[in-house]
């Protein structure tokens, strides 16, 4: 096991900026406009990113100093794949698990299978195929190594599905992932691939159900990724294959754009670095975790340490995904280190085939001083903060939207630009520019969503954009 322990001091040298939504508030005397303020110990700063394996490791505080008292605090950690260039995609063992249902036909159905042969096109005779799809039934080809020969009998299989039926997700992921199983020992990359347009009808057709499949499947050594097109499939049960699954979720109103996520997925697939990935974090006596934001595939644990458990996605080569965890902080000796929390972070390594570990510990100095809390804010943490608070509301403002409560959804919109304003103020205009012109016109669209068709694309579009600022971004296609 490979351990490599940050402790990440507390640096004056940090660039940093104003907290979002709220400075942290402290209970010492704010010192007079005519005086210095008191010369505060700073322990040395550290290094805060770290290698270990095939990931990259960089974890933040957004306030390395703190006032006496309550104090709101975001940590937020960066994990980047390892670049390999030059090294060729490795072999796949790949299940297409297609949604052949009635609304699926015409059109959608066609440019589905055009952009299934496009896939079996790209694969190589060491990958291995099979192919489910699935109405009321299911039906499938059992998996197929992509030779020159093979690859004709998977064409004319593709070519040979027809529309029928309800929509039985939960039987296509059951026989998808046996299909896979049976051959997965001769491979490291195992991945399922759901295409779907609209909500369960046939089978199970509950979410916890649905989920468990996945939760299993994911336990077998296979990632799941999930593609919704259309504005009727449920997202939040597609969303949550792809979290639950460790692979990636997409959104595609367009069904032409199938082929280039096809594409994009096998890639990622074929150049893992990393597996069964997860973050730690232990919150010590005087912390308080409020929320991982974005995150729902979380394992907490209470007692005299709470610890919080993070799953993440599969990593391909170069792939950044990011956490961000709001935490509550109670400080009381002023001049002294105060522990924030420890960080964890434990996966597979592909590349070697060794599992390894990385650790980091953040700790904030207290002091009287309001004008050293407030200009010694990490600058990308209080970024990082705010969009992952703006998506918050906005996954919420979709529930909204979809209850019928407009208003309510209106105003968590609203309230992102606020966000985004006090992180300009010390951060500069530019950092935030591009979020505040989003919400704008987020928010315009939200006001015009006055039909159903509306409201569902508003919905996923921006359910889409909240991944992505909660920090998964290279898992959102």
């Amino acid at each position: 096991m490979n351990r490599t322990v940050i402790f990440l001091g507390v640096a004056a040298a940090l660039a940093l900026v104003a907290v979002v939504a709220k400075v942290p508030r402290g209970r010492g005397v704010e010192p007079s406009p005519h005086v210095q303020p008191p010369t505060v110990r700073v322990p040395p700063a550290v290094n805060p990113t770290v290698t270990s394996g095939s990931l990259t490791m960089t974890s933040r505080l957004s306030h390395p100093y703190v006032g006496r008292g309550s104090s709101d605090v975001f940590v937020t950690v960066d994990l980047r794949g390892m670049e390999l260039p030059g090294t060729k995609r490795a072999p796949v063992n790949l299940a297409l698990v297609l949604d052949r249902s009635g609304s699926m036909s015409g059109f959608k159905l066609n440019q589905a299978k055009q952009a299934a042969r496009q896939l079996i096109a790209q694969l190589g005779e060491q990958d291995h195929l099979a192919i489910v799809h699935y109405g009321s039934d299911v039906k499938s080809l059992d998996g197929l190594f992509c030779t020159e020969a093979n690859k004709g009998r998977l064409l004319a299989y593709v070519d040979g599905i027809w529309d029928e039926g309800g929509t039985n997700i939960g039987q296509g992921l059951s026989v998808g992932r046996d299909l896979l199983v049976r051959s997965m020992s001769d491979f490291k990359v195992n991945r399922l691939v759901l295409i779907s347009d609209g909500q369960p009808t046939e089978g199970m057709t509950d979410h916890a159900a649905l989920t468990d499949v996945v939760r299993q499947t994911r336990a077998q050594g296979i990632s799941i990724s999930s593609i919704g097109v259309g504005d009727d499939f449920n997202e939040q049960l597609m969303e949550a294959f792809a979290e639950l699954g460790g692979g990636a979720y997409a959104y595609l109103q367009d069904v032409s754009q199938l082929g280039s996520i096809f594409q994009k997925d096998l890639n990622a697939a074929g150049t893992q670095v990393a597996k069964a990935v997860s973050l730690t974090f232990r919150v010590p006596q005087g912390a308080r975790l409020e929320q991982v934001l974005g995150y729902t595939n979380v394992l907490r644990t209470a007692g005299a340490e709470e610890t919080v458990r993070v799953a993440l996605p599969d990593f391909a080569a170069g792939q950044s995904e990011r956490v961000v965890v709001h935490l509550r902080l109670d400080a009381a000796a002023i001049g002294q280190a105060v522990d924030v929390a420890g960080v964890t972070l434990d996966y597979a390594d592909v590349v070697t085939n060794k599992d390894v570990r990385s650790e980091a510990a953040l700790s904030a100095f207290v002091t009287d001083s309001q004008e050293t809390v407030a200009s010694n804010q990490d600058k990308d943490a209080i970024v990082f903060a705010a969009r992952a608070r703006s998506a918050d509301n906005l996954r919420q403002a979709a529930g909204y939207l979809r209850a019928g409560r407009k208003a309510e959804a209106q105003k968590l919109v609203e309230q992102n630009a606020f966000f985004f304003e006090e992180a300009a103020k010390v951060s500069g205009a530019g950092a935030v520019e591009e979020d505040l012109a989003y919400q704008r016109s987020a928010s315009e669209a939200l006001r015009q969503a006055d039909d159903e068709g509306a409201t569902n694309q508003w919905s996923k579009q921006n359910r889409k954009k909240a991944r992505v600022d909660f920090g998964l971004m290279g898992s959102t296609y």
